[in-house]
């Protein structure tokens, strides 16, 4: 997919603020520090779209960009990160459960696990919260390009194994890297394929 415009549309702190709900909807959301931002950048071929931090949590807000003017690309605020309140952490928790309850044009997750690390409680916890709630999503390896193709391997394996215990179809997983875009073509190419079924069926 050739992305010809991304432009960022607004900040929300509510589901209400967010953008009229007239869109396909893809929303990228992951554990503090997991290359959200350098992802988003990567995918849509924009180099600051996303804004990048080395510090861990800034995504705060419901963040949507609008893509060729056809779908809306969701940055949502990472979760798990220690140094906010625990209030504040609970306060990320309800606003993303809200978002994802009730934004009607919301078409899949895109869900972003770190390759270089075991499974975490926090990122299986949200998967299975998912599945709970019939949600589509699709698991992203980040970071694939900082680990051997063993560990990562070994890694995503383990994943299989967690939701093998009480699922019976596993999501699509795609292992991406942010520094030599491996997976971009498998994303937007599963993005553009929706849409335009999407568009068919309406």
């Amino acid at each position: 997919m050739i992305i010809r415009e991304a432009k960022f549309i607004t900040s929300s702190q509510t589901v209400a603020q967010c953008p009229k709900g007239d869109l396909p909807e893809y929303a990228f959301i992951g554990r503090s520090n997991v290359g959200k931002s350098s992802l988003i950048n990567m995918l849509v071929e924009r180099k600051n779209l996303a804004k990048t931090s080395s510090t861990p949590g800034k995504t705060r807000l419901i963040n949507h960009f609008l893509i060729d003017d056809s779908w809306y690309l969701c940055d949502l605020p990472g979760y798990g990160y220690a140094k906010v309140s625990k209030k504040q952490r609970e306060a990320f928790a309800k606003m993303i459960e809200q978002y994802a309850i009730h934004r009607t044009n919301l078409v899949c997750f895109f869900v972003l696990i770190d390759s270089r690390i075991p499974p975490q409680e926090l990122d299986l916890d949200f998967i299975d919260w998912l599945g709970d709630s019939q949600l589509p999503f699709v698991l992203l390896y980040t970071k694939c390009d900082k680990v051997g193709q063993k560990e990562r391997y070994q890694t995503i394996e383990k994943m299989k194994e967690h939701l093998s215990e009480s699922w019976d179809e596993l999501p699509l997983i795609i292992e991406t890297s942010a520094v030599k875009g491996t997976g971009r073509d498998q994303v937007m190419e599963l993005i553009k394929a929706t849409n335009e079924k999407l568009k068919a069926n309406d």
